[in-house]
């Protein structure tokens, strides 16, 4: 279930348009929903094997109600998944914050050159096997982040004239998470479809949406 809308500089339909082909070839019937209703149906939620979350700056639109119905999906092994803006700027109500373990403050600086790193120690993670460093022209994530997240790749802000922190600050750019029996990934790099289009960026995406969905 790709689940889209939201601010359209994000280009939700065209970047989950771009995963289509992918998720068909794996083997998925692919449904998609533009409006946040589909989160009212518990059932439906329950029997889906994956969430593609693409909807930033929900508001108000997503409710108490739609965050329990999620999160009670995932724990019982519904996977969610999804990238930047659409997953970690989506929905300000806490449920929804605690379920995907990591919240979008700002991008210093907008568009910057600016380098992904695989951890070494996380490195056979099977999502970034084989991709060490990533070179990008975007936008870098400032993340608020909880420690039960597994992080797979980093961003590091360095000392900037004009910027308000004195030393280098690493953030969080690619992790996964277990929430009951569901899976969970999350990559901050995909403000539109050149970031997804990068070779590194579609291949580790592509194995986040698999990995995170119901085996």
């Amino acid at each position: 279930m790709i689940v889209r809308g939201g601010a359209d500089f994000h280009d939700p339909v065209g970047t989950t348009d771009s995963f289509l082909p992918f998720l068909k070839e794996q083997g998925f019937t692919v449904e998609t929903a533009d409006d946040l209703s589909v989160y009212d149906d518990a059932a439906l939620l329950a029997r889906t094997d994956l969430i593609v979350n693409c909807w930033t700056a929900g508001g108000d639109a997503f409710t108490p109600d739609h965050a329990a119905n999620l999160d009670q999906a995932v724990r019982a092994g519904t996977g969610l998944a999804g990238w930047h803006g659409g997953i970690v700027a989506a929905f300000a109500e806490r449920r929804y914050q605690w379920l995907t373990g990591g919240w979008f403050t700002c991008h210093p600086g907008d568009f910057v050159p600016h380098t992904l790193t695989v951890r070494p120690e996380r490195a056979d993670h099977p999502i970034v096997a084989g991709i060490s460093t990533v070179a990008l022209h975007t936008e870098r994530y400032w993340m608020l982040a909880d420690p039960l997240n597994d992080v797979l790749a980093t961003v590091t802000f360095g000392v900037e004239d004009g910027e308000p922190w004195h030393e280098p600050v690493t953030h969080p750019a690619v992790y996964t998470r277990q929430w009951g029996l569901g899976r969970i990934f999350v990559s901050t790099v995909g403000h539109h479809l050149p970031d997804l289009d990068v070779p590194e960026i579609r291949t580790l995406t592509e194995r986040g949406l698999r990995w995170a969905a119901r085996g």
